[in-house]
C-alpha cells in the first residue's frame, strides 16, 4: 500500500456502445446495445441510455430486446474497437512505462514509475490531463480512479463513472470500504458472496470483524487470508506491464442445438483451425489441447489431452480435438463447442508422428505422396467464417460465424451451399460500415427479404437520411470505419 495515490485505473465509459454512438450521429443520446444478435446472443456492452431500461453486459440478448425493444441492436466491430484502444494505450504509455492492460478499454498505470506523480495533487493533475487527451484523440470519455493500490484505484474508477475522476487518499480506505458489499472485493464472486452471506457476512466491515481465522475456516487458507488483507485495504500487487497469456481458445454458441454427430465433428475441426490461427497470431504454441462442450441441458464438459511437446500444427490440434470429442456423449444435442490450447510456449516441437500419419492418409486417398504444405492449405480453406483470406470487412465482422446461421438449417440443408441472395444478405449485419457510389458512407440499419436499409451519415455529420436497396445492389459495398476525430490516425480499419 503506497503512501501516495499514484496508481491509476482507467475504464472507458460503455466503450463499445460509446464508439458506435460516436460514429453514428443518429444514435447519440439513444439506447444502443452491442453484442451477438442471434437467438442465443449475449450483450457485450449497453449504452447508459439502454442501462436505464435494465440492460447490462452478459445479459441474454433476447432478454435485452424485451426490456428495451426500441434500442439499436448492433454487431460488434472489434477491429474498430482495437484501433481506438491502441490510441488510448499509447496515451497511457506516455504517462509511464508500466501500463497493465486488462482489456481493450481498461488498464492500470504506475504514475510513480513514470515520474509524473508523487503526491495527490500531481496524481490528480495527471489523471485530468489523461481524460482531456483521450477525449481530444478519440472523441470518447473514460473514468479515472487514483489510489495507493490497484484494488482501490479500480473501486475509485467505478465511483467516477461516467466521465469522472475519483481520488482515494491513503489512510481513508477502511472508512470507504467498511459499509460496502463484500462483492466489491476482488475475487469475491457470486458463489463466494453467497457462502459469506450464509455465514452472516455481507459487508466489508463484516469481513474484518469475522477475523482471519474464521475466513480461513470458511474459504480455505489461501482465499480466506487474502480476503482478510484486502478487506483491510492492504493490496501490494504491483502494476505489471507484461501479462503472459495462459491459453488461447475459440468457441461458438449455436442458434439451434446440434444433433448430427458428423456435423458436430466438422464444427470441432473448424474451431480447431480458428484456434491455431489465433495461436500463431499470438506467436505461441501449446502442449495441452482442450475441448469444451455445453450440452442441451446447459451442463458443460471439458476434456483435455497433453502432447509430448508444444505445437502450432493445425493437423495436430484438429486430430487431438477430434479424439477428445470421441470421449463425450453428445446425445440430446449440443448448444456450444469450444477448442483451446494451453501450456503455451514460444517454440514448437513438431509432432512427426501426426504429420506422418496425415501424409500416409493423404497418400492412401490419392495414391501419391501428399505435398508438404497440405496441412497449411487445409487450414486456409477451413479457417471458419470470416477468417479466409480476402474476405470482405463486413463478412468478417458480421455475424457470429457461419456456425450460428448454419445451425438453424435442417440436417438435409446443412451441407447445401447458400443461394446468391443468402450469401449477400449475410454481409449486411446491423451496424457495419458501407459505402454507396452515389450517397457515400453509411451504416447498415437492417436487412431482410432481399433488401438492406442504410443510414448515410459520418461521425462529424448531422444525422443522415435512410435509404433502402436491393441486397445485391452493385453500387453498395462494405467499407472501413471512418475516424471519430478528424485528422486522427489509427482509428480506421477493417470492421
Amino acid at each position: 500500500m503506497r503512501a501516495a495515490p499514484t496508481i491509476l485505473h482507467l475504464d472507458m465509459d460503455a466503450f463499445f456502445a460509446a464508439a458506435e454512438q460516436a460514429s453514428k450521429p443518429s444514435l447519440r443520446g439513444k439506447p444502443v446495445v452491442v453484442g451477438g444478435l442471434g437467438p442465443r446472443g449475449v450483450v457485450a456492452t449497453a449504452s447508459y441510455e439502454a442501462r436505464r431500461f435494465g440492460v447490462h453486459s452478459a445479459m441474454p440478448m433476447a432478454q435485452a430486446r424485451r426490456l428495451a425493444p426500441n434500442a439499436a441492436y448492433l454487431v460488434p466491430r472489434f477491429a474498430f474497437y482495437r484501433a481506438i484502444s491502441g490510441q488510448v494505450m499509447e496515451l497511457l504509455g506516455r504517462l509511464s512505462p508500466l501500463v497493465e492492460p486488462l482489456s481493450l478499454d481498461e488498464a492500470f498505470v504506475d504514475l510513480e514509475v513514470g515520474g509524473v506523480a508523487d503526491d495527490g495533487a500531481s496524481a490528480r493533475a495527471a489523471g485530468e490531463r489523461l481524460r482531456r487527451d483521450i477525449l481530444a484523440t478519440t472523441g470518447l470519455t473514460g473514468s479515472v480512479g487514483l489510489a495507493g493500490s490497484k484494488m482501490l484505484a479500480k473501486i475509485a474508477s467505478e465511483e467516477a463513472k461516467p466521465d469522472g475522476l475519483v481520488l482515494i487518499e491513503p489512510g481513508t480506505e477502511r472508512e470507504l470500504l467498511g459499509p460496502r458489499s463484500v462483492r466489491i472485493i476482488p475475487g469475491v464472486g457470486p458463489a463466494t458472496g453467497e457462502h459469506l452471506r450464509r455465514a452472516g457476512i455481507t459487508t466489508v466491515t463484516g469481513v474484518v470483524e469475522a477475523g482471519e481465522d474464521e475466513l480461513v475456516r470458511l474459504l480455505g487458507k489461501s482465499h480466506g487470508a487474502s480476503l482478510y488483507l484486502l478487506a483491510l485495504g492492504h493490496d501490494d500487487r504491483p502494476v505489471v506491464a507484461e501479462r503472459d497469456a495462459k491459453s488461447v481458445s475459440v468457441e461458438d454458441t449455436f442458434d439451434v442445438d446440434l444433433h448430427d454427430r458428423l456435423r458436430i465433428r466438422l464444427e470441432v475441426e473448424r474451431l480447431a483451425e480458428r484456434c491455431v490461427t489465433r495461436l500463431r497470431g499470438s506467436g505461441h504454441s501449446g502442449r495441452t489441447i482442450v475441448l469444451k462442450v455445453r450440452r442441451y441441458d446447459f451442463s458443460t464438459l471439458t476434456r483435455s489431452e497433453t502432447l509430448r511437446g508444444p505445437t502450432d500444427d493445425p493437423v495436430v490440434v484438429r486430430e487431438a480435438a477430434a479424439r477428445l470429442l470421441d470421449l463425450v456423449d453428445t446425445t440430446g444435442g449440443v448448444r456450444l463447442l469450444g477448442v483451446g490450447v494451453s501450456g503455451l510456449a514460444d517454440y514448437t516441437q513438431e509432432d512427426l508422428f501426426a504429420q506422418a500419419e496425415a501424409e500416409a492418409r493423404a497418400e492412401a486417398r490419392t495414391g501419391a505422396p501428399s505435398e508438404t504444405d497440405a496441412p497449411d492449405g487445409a487450414a486456409g480453406e477451413a479457417g471458419g467464417a470470416g477468417e479466409a483470406a480476402g474476405a470482405s470487412p463486413a463478412v468478417v465482422a458480421a455475424a457470429g460465424g457461419a456456425a450460428s446461421s448454419a445451425a438453424a438449417a435442417s440436417p438435409a440443408d446443412a451441407d447445401a451451399p447458400p443461394t446468391a441472395t443468402e450469401g449477400v444478405e449475410r454481409r449486411w449485419a446491423p451496424g457495419l460500415d458501407v459505402r454507396h457510389v452515389v450517397h457515400g458512407h453509411g451504416w447498415v440499419q437492417g436487412s431482410g427479404v432481399g433488401r438492406v436499409t442504410v443510414r448515410f451519415e459520418e461521425p462529424t455529420s448531422a444525422p443522415g437520411r435512410v435509404r433502402t436497396f436491393a441486397v445485391d445492389d452493385p453500387e453498395l459495398e462494405p467499407a472501413d470505419p471512418l475516424p471519430l476525430v478528424p485528422g486522427a490516425t489509427g482509428t480506421t480499419g477493417v470492421a
